[in-house]
């Protein structure tokens, strides 16, 4: 890390056609106070008001860690990339653009950073909100785990909620353009497979958004169908059955056992009375309302 006492944060954020969204994203990033930030905004050449959105805060006093660019591309994975070429801080954060950071979310990265220095990844905790911002549920993890990442039926670290050291990216990992669906779980799995260390911090750093137009909610089969062969292909046990039904069998099977091992340890901590109890009582027990973001 280049500095010890304000570390620069670089955040990226891809966005296409997410007028209705995004403004609460850039302010998220603004709002968080901290100095030493910029923020990257990959626009693939939206049809909507995204770019009059954009052009519009860029020019506002006291703007100028926001920059950005719209241009035709090939997808997410490829938005991200050139993102991730641009960024010029020690830590690094994905932030979707329907999504947002939580108030106190940098410093505590920070902190999480510092204490860590045998960590590349660290990644926090975050709760659900629907379309219109409204509180959800709180979603806490575990510690991290390779079998899990490996075999759960769903990537379990965040994004919205992920930072990585600049090394990452230096040293050429990029996202795979192919995939613009479940990027993120190949990407976690190829940088686990690298040997880069992943932290778990339990503190809530991000909301994200749910609503029907996210690729996770509008394309629910494609994904999980894409994550199973992903797994397949990262998975050495796997692979080496050569049969195809052998596999889904096998796969079927360490999902189960990867679901009941999270699963226990999330109902040992606790975690699941905290996410399914009333609403009034999630939020007062997670801190300031989602108005304080």
């Amino acid at each position: 890390m280049d500095s010890l006492t304000s570390p620069k944060l670089s955040i990226v954020t891809p966005t296409f056609n997410q007028a209705m969204f995004i403004e609460e994203s850039l302010l998220s990033v603004k709002e968080q106070n901290y100095g030493n930030v910029e923020h990257i905004v990959i626009d693939g050449a939206s049809t909507d008001n995204t770019v009059e959105i954009l052009r519009r805060y860029a020019g506002k006093p006291g703007w100028k860690h926001l920059s950005w660019i719209s241009e035709s591309d090939k997808g997410q994975s490829d938005a991200l990339n050139k993102g991730f070429k641009r960024v010029t801080g020690d830590i690094v954060g994905w932030l979707n653009s329907d999504d947002r950071y939580r108030s106190g979310c940098f410093k505590e990265v920070v902190e999480a950073i510092k204490k860590n220095p045998q960590s590349d990844i660290v990644f926090g905790d975050y709760t659900m909100m629907d379309e219109a911002g409204r509180f959800l549920r709180v979603r806490r993890e575990i510690e991290f785990s390779r079998f899990l990442l490996s075999y759960l039926h769903i990537l379990y670290i965040p994004t919205t909620s992920s930072f990585f050291r600049r090394r990452i990216f230096d040293e050429g990992n990029w996202c795979d353009i192919s995939l613009d669906n479940t990027m993120d779980y190949e990407y976690y799995l190829r940088l686990a497979q690298k040997g880069y260390k992943f932290q778990h911090v339990p503190r809530l750093w991000a909301d994200l958004r749910l609503h029907p137009r996210s690729k996770s909610i509008a394309e629910k089969g494609r994904v999980f169908q894409l994550h199973d062969e992903i797994a397949v292909s990262y998975s050495p046990l796997l692979r080496r059955l050569h049969s195809k039904l052998l596999q889904r069998i096998a796969l079927k099977s360490l999902q189960t056992v990867a679901r009941g091992r999270r699963c226990s340890e999330k109902l040992l901590r606790g975690y699941y009375f905290e996410q399914f109890q009333p609403v009034w009582r999630n939020r007062q027990a997670v801190g300031d309302s989602l108005k304080g973001n």
